[in-house]
């Protein structure tokens, strides 16, 4: 059962995988057939990246509108999966809804969530010292934890538009101390508007080398990332599928987490990118504008 209290595709019985990279007709018309029952259909449920698949620099990406309102409209299970841990969903979602696109709260699903998240999992109402903004912050209050400078338990690096010297010597004393290292995501750049920043990479690698201390990145292409939204929707990974426009992230961290997955053009991946790595997509597409009236069937005819 979902947020809202719907009951969702994982309360199907269990259908049977296609096999991530295989040829995307392979795959049932209208899902995955399920093996317990024969006959059944389960539909696919959707995780999908933002930047780069939904919205480009604050904009909406054409289809992406179109897109989101077919999977609404006919009550198809869906979450968007972001790395980027500086805003909550409600943040999220007012940008989100500026770009023409209305996604609920509860259909967002960030690193800070799934990092707060595990850390809840390992260590229930325990304490950290955070570099970072709303988004890690208010999902670490929001699991009962304890936000101190003062003996805490983990070291939780964020990301912040303001990386603090202080802070970052401060996080590197308290991991020196024992605090366990852990960081929302792995990667080393975001975008803004006058050009790269430096993101919880590249700090988390500037700590590590001060520290000797490896950090447990959560975000992706971590397919913990994966699962936690998968439970976060009541999905199964069998009936699922992810989107993306990076091989290095989202297809890897669907792979990994048993999706299909499909490639979308409007990021960062080109033809050329896809042929460096050792796996492929279940489909490439040039954008998510191509799956408009074939939600139900998104690997069908191709």
């Amino acid at each position: 059962m979902d947020h809202d209290g719907r009951v969702t595709r994982a309360e199907n019985p269990a259908p049977s995988a296609t096999a991530p990279g295989s040829p995307a007709t392979s795959a049932s018309p209208g899902g995955t057939a399920s093996a317990d029952v024969p006959g059944v259909t389960v539909p696919w449920s959707y995780l999908m990246d933002m930047d780069g698949v939904l919205v480009h620099e604050e904009h909406a990406i054409e289809g992406a509108a179109e897109f989101i309102a077919e999977l609404t409209a006919n009550d198809i299970n869906f979450i968007v999966v972001t790395n980027n841990p500086l805003f909550t969903p409600r943040d999220l979602r007012a940008r989100l809804l500026q770009a023409g696109l209305d996604i609920p709260e509860n259909r967002i699903w960030t690193s800070a969530l799934a990092t707060a998240r595990f850390l809840h999992s390992q260590r229930p109402a325990g304490s950290a010292f955070v570099i970072g903004e709303a988004g890690v912050i208010t999902a670490l209050h929001e699991i009962g934890y304890v936000l101190t400078d003062r003996d805490p338990d983990y070291v939780v690096l964020g990301e912040t538009r303001t990386y603090s010297f202080e802070a970052i010597t401060t996080a590197i004393r308290l991991i020196n101390d024992g605090a366990k290292f852990v960081a929302t995501n792995p990667d080393a750049t975001g975008p803004s508007r006058q050009g790269v920043l430096p993101a919880a990479g590249a700090v988390a690698a500037l700590i590590e080398k001060a520290t000797g201390k490896v950090p447990y990145f959560v975000g992706k292409p971590n397919p913990l990332m994966m699962r936690s939204a998968l439970r976060a929707i009541g999905a199964h990974s069998e009936s699922t599928l992810m989107i993306g426009d990076r091989m290095d992230t989202d297809v890897i961290a669907g792979l990994e987490a048993g999706l299909a997955t499909i490639l979308v053009m409007t990021g960062i991946s080109t033809p050329e990118s896809i042929e460096q790595f050792p796996y492929r997509p279940s489909l490439v597409l040039a954008s998510i504008a191509d799956l408009v009236g074939r939600t139900a069937d998104p690997f069908g005819d191709r």
